[in-house]
């Protein structure tokens, strides 16, 4: 019973006072368009940490991509969910979901040039220690993950969540593909 009492006691009264995870909405531009992202962190930890760039499904930017940035914030990285659409738009159906994914998967340059805004955002943040990024996709942002490490992203590491694999570009070590 003591050590219940005291998860509980740790849980509800110590874990929220340790994390104050702070998040602002941020307006970015790429490829003309404007972007609609998310960035958060916690503010008890001091000095610059890596970063995260959370790319969200094919339903577009919405609160499940916000709330892995929260998550992940809570584990003492600062994160950035990423607007690979635009105009923060979602989908409520797979077909216009299917067609806002393959409006950015078909285009290469679109894809680049919305990933790499995104990325020199979160680059930026005080909190982020410069070049210590890491990107994490779920499904069609898997693929993006994974298309952005094969197009020379620089990234220290790459997760991507039930991800296709088909690339138009072959995988190689070099140069970023910043156009």
């Amino acid at each position: 019973m003591k050590k219940w009492l005291g998860f509980v006691f740790l849980t509800l009264f110590v874990s929220p006072a340790l994390a104050q995870i702070q998040s602002e909405e941020e307006r970015y531009t790429a490829d003309g368009v404007t972007m609609n992202g998310y960035i958060a962190w916690d503010d008890a930890i001091d000095g610059p940490r890596p970063g995260v760039l959370v790319v969200h499904e094919w339903w577009g930017h919405n609160n499940y991509a916000r709330q892995r940035a929260r998550q992940l914030a809570e584990l003492g990285y600062t994160v950035f969910a990423v607007d690979m659409y635009g105009d923060g738009q979602t989908a409520d159906h797979p077909e216009d979901a299917g067609k806002f994914a393959r409006m950015v998967a078909q285009d290469a340059d679109k894809r680049v040039a919305r990933f790499f805004a995104a990325m020199d955002l979160l680059n930026a943040h005080p909190t982020v220690q410069q070049g210590e990024l890491a990107e994490l996709g779920y499904c069609f942002g898997g693929s993006v993950s994974l298309s952005m490490a094969r197009e020379g992203a620089d990234l220290k590491g790459v997760v991507a969540y039930h991800a296709g694999l088909v690339s138009p570009v072959q995988a190689a070590p070099g140069p970023s593909a910043r156009v």
